[in-house]
């Protein structure tokens, strides 16, 4: 049985900047404090857990003082970076580039709407990171959706402009953006008010027509991810639509035997925050499959 790592699976470059960033401040801190995980995968977690990584909440940060806190690739609102100041927090900030553009770009789109008395509507999971660090820079007026249900928030006469969530699936993306054109056509607003922009990073949209192909590449598909990965789940749904016989672990303890059997190539990929060293660990495990079959 043939076992093949996707080389296009692994770290987006956010996330990796955002490591190396905790390990290269452990490497001479015996402690640093993160808020909320660093990636969304309880595996790289721990191993940082290891090396003096701590993970803390928004109420737990506000009672620190005088000491250093990472801020993770998802970025972070405006209050976090008051908070630091009147704290004396030093923050090492590895918010990804993609998202700091992003939450320009929502910014200034929310202080140009409010004189048309406009919408900004995020596409995208509702306390997610990222999209706290979003909405935070709308005061918190931004409304949120991920289904159709969702739309109910909007109103379809006045001015909208969407965004995405950079890890959300594209199809997804464009599927609310018809949505709401319908939607407004038949509360008779004007679609000329309606300002829709995929934001979604291309280094991770780019990943699903290639792990479409991946996936047929192979008999069986094991995709890996830590649970909390919206990235993850957008891609795990890719790859399952590809392949019925795709499966979806946390980590090399989850793999199932029963899952190879017949199988002559088996394909290994993951989500962008996703580590190689796990892919390659699961990859040790399914060879020790193959061996005893």
């Amino acid at each position: 049985m043939n076992v093949t790592i996707d080389k296009n699976s692994g770290y987006c470059f956010g996330v990796e900047f955002a490591i190396q960033m905790a390990e290269d401040e452990l490497a001479h801190e015996e402690t640093l404090y993160c808020l909320g995980d660093i990636v969304h995968n309880r595996m790289e977690v721990e191993r940082l857990y290891q090396q003096g990584l701590r993970i803390i909440d928004r109420e737990q940060l506000a009672a620190l003082h005088d000491c250093k806190v990472l801020i993770r690739a998802h970025g972070e609102p405006p209050e976090t970076y008051e908070l630091a100041l009147r704290n004396n927090l030093e923050l090492i900030d590895a918010s990804c580039p993609v998202v700091l553009k992003l939450q320009n770009r929502v910014k200034h789109a929310y202080d140009a709407t409010k004189r048309q008395d406009g919408q900004i509507v995020i596409y995208g999971q509702p306390g997610h990171a990222e999209v706290t660090g979003l909405t935070g820079q709308t005061g918190n007026r931004a409304l949120i959706v991920m289904n159709d249900a969702d739309l109910d928030q909007i109103d379809f006469t006045r001015p909208v402009t969407l965004f995405s969530q950079t890890t959300k699936s594209t199809a997804g993306f464009y599927h609310m953006k018809q949505l709401i054109e319908e939607r407004i056509a038949a509360a008779g607003g004007e679609l000329a008010s309606f300002d829709a922009n995929d934001s979604i990073c291309r280094q991770v949209s780019n990943r699903e027509p290639a792990l479409a192909k991946f996936a047929v590449q192979h008999d069986v598909i094991v995709f890996v991810s830590g649970r909390k990965s919206s990235n993850g789940k957008a891609l795990f749904s890719v790859v399952n639509k590809t392949n019925p016989r795709s499966y979806f672990v946390e980590n090399e303890q989850e793999i199932d035997d029963e899952w190879f059997h017949g199988a002559e190539s088996v394909g290994i990929c993951g989500a962008t925050s996703t580590p190689m060293w796990l892919m390659q660990r699961v990859a040790d495990r399914i060879e020790q499959v193959a061996v005893s079959v």
